[in-house]
């Protein structure tokens, strides 16, 4: 049976992910409907920044189910509702908490801020949203008594931020014709904090794959860990801050669980650096972290057995007493000036986390010429952002743009693809290769060119060619 698929996104490049799949010639389901971020573009060529309209009919969307809620899968929603969508929004029960957070602020940043317009918008975004359970299956349509085809999707932990699943979608069509397909959204690295790993499907004809790291192996968590702290104290020893672009949801707060973890160790075992890190101010700031972060913590029940553990033992790993959020803006810019000219060590965690606006870009524009500082990447940076051109360039002693302003990178430049929020090319092999019968095709997508040309031939010779593998495209 053929799975008929348009993708409007994440095709050729890792944002704006958005994928149709159509049921039968009159009903289809929507799989995210994200931004797209840096260099990347719409498929018809169109960038990012000049369009983020809705390019495609609506009129067989039935429903749309959101993966997770990051930016780049729920970023274009509002021109969705506007464009005149008037399905259901279905994902799971954690990311039913943080999606309206996520909306309102891509609401007031694109469209209006207004606040009676935002808190409109926002109830009818509720309305529209359905929570579903872990593992259980829902039924969109029925196929109208067996005329038609009916249609019924399951949610699975992806484990990449809280609340991320991967979609099984089962259909049925007249006739008695059955097909699976699973859309993997974004697949998270084994051992991520908070996160139970991801298990591999039951059993798909069609799995549309995520590719992000297609071509690398990330380091293992105790080797991040060690990089992680050597970065911290090399800053120790200088007098300087850490810079950490973070995204506002997922990656802070698993860097916060890290630290505070790190904290708890040296009191337990100190180091050589035990008293610096006893005095070491950290700094979330990020306002829409901040919210997010307390929703974390709202959200405990869908925490590991690790984290859960912690908690049980008194500890509080996203709350911990060095921790300084930053709400007030005339703060932010005190905490900026006062950082960029003293000698304090410190660590900041600040979004966005490509360096494509925010909070983050003021300690960029005032201490990335210094070479007390150091910036700390540890999530991917698309193509076209600063993040990117300070992550390629800065090792080298390059420069980047920011504001019009050319700005001569002297602070250390580091990378922890570890912390990755994505899992690596082991990682997808074995979410393929775990099934207990393998899937008829994958489908490539979400990931450039060399990630997926890579991730191909290795998945084809891990499964000995039974698996055909396909660009989404």
């Amino acid at each position: 049976m053929n799975a008929n698929i348009i993708h409007h996104g994440a095709v050729d490049g890792v944002t704006g992910s958005c994928h149709q799949f159509f049921i039968d010639d009159i009903n289809s389901l929507l799989i995210d409907c994200g931004l797209f971020q840096g260099a990347e573009t719409a498929p018809d060529g169109v960038s990012a920044q000049d369009r983020m309209e809705i390019g495609f009919a609506l009129d067989a969307v039935r429903a749309l189910v959101v993966t997770h809620v990051h930016i780049d899968h729920v970023g274009r929603i509002p021109w969705l509702l506007a464009a005149g969508f008037k399905g259901l929004i279905l994902c799971s029960e954690p990311s039913a908490k943080l999606l309206p957070v996520v909306l309102a602020d891509a609401f007031a940043f694109g469209v209006s801020r207004d606040a009676r317009l935002v808190e409109r918008y926002l109830e009818m975004v509720e309305a529209r949203i359905r929570p579903l359970k872990w593992n259980t299956w829902y039924r969109v349509f029925d196929g109208n008594g067996g005329k038609g085809a009916g249609c019924r999707i399951r949610l699975q932990r992806a484990g990449h931020i809280l609340g991320s699943a991967y979609v099984e979608v089962d259909v049925t069509r007249a006739g008695g014709e059955q097909l699976r397909v699973v859309f993997s959204g974004d697949l998270g690295a084994p051992f991520t904090p908070l996160l139970p790993a991801p298990r591999s499907p039951e059993a798909a004809d069609v799995v549309v794959l995520e590719s992000t790291y297609g071509d690398k192996i990330h380091e293992n968590r105790h080797s991040r860990r060690r990089q992680l702290q050597a970065v911290v104290e090399k800053a120790l020893g200088n007098g300087g801050t850490v810079i950490v672009p973070a995204f506002s949801i997922g990656r802070t707060q698993e860097l916060l669980y890290e630290f505070e973890d790190i904290l708890y160790q040296q009191r337990r075992d100190p180091g050589p650096h035990a008293e610096s890190w006893a005095s070491l101010p950290f700094y979330l700031d990020s306002p829409l972290a901040g919210r997010f972060t307390r929703l974390y913590g709202e959200l405990q029940p869908f925490w590991d057995e690790e984290g859960l553990a912690r908690v049980k033992a008194g500890r509080k790993p996203l709350a911990f007493e060095q921790l300084q959020g930053i709400e007030d803006h005339a703060e932010h810019e005190a905490t900026v000036r006062r950082l960029a000219r003293s000698g304090e060590p410190a660590v900041v965690i600040a979004a966005s986390g490509m360096c494509a606006g925010g909070r983050v870009m003021n300690y960029l524009k005032a201490m990335l010429h210094d070479p007390r500082h150091d910036v700390l990447f540890v999530g991917y940076q698309a193509r076209g952002t600063p993040g990117h051109a300070i992550q390629t360039y800065g090792p080298g002693g390059g420069y980047v743009d920011i504001d019009d302003e050319r700005i001569d990178i002297r602070a250390g430049i580091h990378s922890l693809s570890g912390y990755s929020a994505h899992a690596d090319q082991n990682d997808l092999i074995r979410f393929i290769t775990r099934m207990p019968v393998l899937p008829a095709e994958v489908r490539l997508i979400h990931g450039e060119s060399p990630a997926r040309q890579a991730l191909a031939q290795r998945l084809t010779h891990e499964t000995a060619g039974r698996v055909k593998v396909v660009n989404g495209s």
